[in-house]
């Protein structure tokens, strides 16, 4: 009959809200750089970009990583290994067809460089980060570790010599404090030596409690990592040692202050998320971790809600193996709350790249050329050698996840003036930049 219902049907697929549509598309144009200029644009024009061929409809989900460590901190795979990984599983799901990941090692971002070389190669979009150690004290004066992740735009930090400070002095107290727990740890005649630790962790890492933890299994005085935190290495433990990380609040104030947006981790391993938040969303904070891979929320929603937080989560991916880990890529966001993430974040990463080319314009020397690419991919970028490369690292900074509105600012005209007349140096040598 005409209008009536059909039989042997399938139900019809419910279409999505107007919201939703808005946000997938904002995305997708985000991601996948829709209104690329490509045939104007050479492949080394767009290093901190994914392809011209990655472009897909908009049926498909873009998956995003927002949290995840390779052995450049205390995970196991290097940073390309890590990428790698996040594409394979892309390709395993037909939905995802691309990743967005960011890396987020404890204290350092010294695998972001290699980590954007391999996900150019396989079109996989990366946001720099780190998460930073730092204490929450209460009014009563005990103290609980909080870690603050940090996301930043294509050109990396705004004021880096501030941030990287900051690292250096926390990655300084924890290999003092891997020392204080090994001492401890052979009081309690459980015996590791400090080379063992220091081979774990690899060259140029700082220790932490996971590389104590490994050497602890390795030498056979515990049965797992979980035996090793349970019994010496947790919170106030027997084998527990304090590093020298700042306060909770100063680090947010410094994700801000240097272009980063600033998300509260693993809000379900404190012991009060609720004053922790509420100290720490007075002191800047954008963010905090809510979704998990097992699904569970518990609360956690409505904390974010309360003070008005993007809710954002993902795997803590480490590379360990096991059932106990979540899988990369494993965290499905809903679109809104990427959407959100997005719009918030893309005019603080707009500023601090006008105030990275700011810095250059005013002192246009190599070592502020090299720190502006050192996001990149700096082997491609023989520094100083030819005007056509001063142009095409500037173009990298104002083209790299910026539109064309974004771009033609008055502020970014002014610079790109004040570029055209100025000189690069390095010793003895002086090169005149012009700017297209």
């Amino acid at each position: 009959m005409a209008g009536g219902k059909k039989k042997g049907r399938g139900k019809t697929r419910k279409k999505p809200p107007p919201e939703q549509l808005l946000a997938s598309s904002y995305i997708h144009e985000w991601v996948f750089r829709e209104d690329w200029e490509s045939t104007q644009r050479t492949m080394d024009a767009n290093e901190f970009l994914p392809p011209p061929q990655l472009k897909r409809s908009m049926g498909d989900r873009v998956a995003f990583e927002f949290h995840c460590h390779s052995k450049c901190s205390d995970g196991y795979l290097s940073p390309s290994a890590v990428v790698a990984r996040a594409h394979r599983n892309g390709l395993t799901t037909v939905s995802v067809q691309v990743k967005v990941l960011a890396l987020t090692d404890h204290d350092t971002m010294a695998g972001i460089p290699e980590a954007m070389e391999a996900a150019h190669k396989l079109g996989v979009l990366i946001m720099p980060g780190v998460e930073i150690s730092s204490l929450y004290t209460t009014g009563s004066g005990t103290e609980e570790l909080v870690h603050i992740l940090a996301y930043y735009g294509s050109c990396g930090p705004a004021k880096y010599e501030e941030l990287n400070e900051l690292l250096t002095a926390i990655r300084d107290g924890r290999l003092l404090r891997a020392k204080n727990m090994l001492l401890k740890l052979n009081n309690l005649k459980v015996s590791i030596k400090w080379e063992h630790i220091v081979k774990i962790a690899g060259d140029g890492v700082a220790p932490g409690r996971l590389h104590v933890a490994r050497a602890m299994v390795q030498a056979g005085h515990v049965d797992n990592l979980k035996q090793a935190f349970s019994k010496y290495l947790y919170d106030g433990g027997p084998a527990y040692a304090k590093g020298s990380e700042p306060s909770a609040e100063a680090v947010v104030k410094l994700i801000s202050n240097t272009g980063g947006v600033a998300v509260l981790a693993h809000p379900w391993a404190l012991k009060n998320p609720a004053a922790v938040i509420r100290s720490l969303k007075a002191a800047g904070l954008h963010a905090m971790e809510v979704y998990r891979s097992d699904g569970k929320v518990d609360g956690y929603g409505e904390l974010a809600d309360l003070h008005g937080l993007i809710k954002l989560g993902g795997s803590d991916f480490h590379g360990r193996g096991g059932n106990d880990e979540s899988e990369i890529g494993s965290v499905n966001l809903p679109v809104i709350s990427i959407y959100k993430f997005l719009k918030l974040a893309r005019p603080i990463w707009c500023n601090a790249t006008k105030s990275i080319l700011q810095s250059f314009a005013e002192d246009p020397c190599c070592l502020k050329l090299e720190k502006i690419t050192m996001f990149g991919k700096p082997y491609k970028l023989k520094l100083c050698k030819s005007i056509n490369c001063v142009e095409e690292v500037v173009d990298l900074c104002l083209s790299s996840w910026l539109t064309k509105e974004e771009r033609m600012e008055a502020e970014f005209e002014a610079i790109k003036l004040k570029l055209s007349q100025a000189v690069i140096s390095k010793g003895e040598f002086q090169l005149p930049i012009s700017i297209q």
